[in-house]
């Protein structure tokens, strides 16, 4: 399964899940976001048991400040909608899949 596109239309739908969620909050012009995409993109590419969301920050403020994101990137767990885990800053790949069990 491929990264989902978030916005202010579809996130909440989108975070209701059976499955739990992972959001990437994220900006074009952060380096470390871009340094995290790859490791992002290859988990939503491998792991069927979870969705992987990105959601541009700048484009998406009102979500961004709902959800209280203010350093980038902000990774944030969902299970039924719920926030169960938050972790700021760039990851190793390990760090990432561990972020996410």
């Amino acid at each position: 399964m491929s990264e989902i596109i978030l916005n202010q239309d579809n996130f909440k739908a989108e975070i209701n899940s059976d499955k739990p969620v992972l959001v990437d909050f994220f900006a074009t012009w952060c380096g470390p976001c871009k340094m995290m995409a790859p490791l992002v993109e290859e988990l939503a590419n491998t792991n069927s048991d979870i969705k992987v969301g990105k959601i541009d920050i700048d484009e998406n403020e009102d979500v961004a400040i709902e959800y209280k994101v203010r350093s980038i990137p902000t990774f944030i767990l969902f299970k039924n909608g719920e926030e169960v885990k938050r972790h700021v800053g760039a990851m190793s790949e390990a760090d990432l899949a561990e972020f996410v069990k």
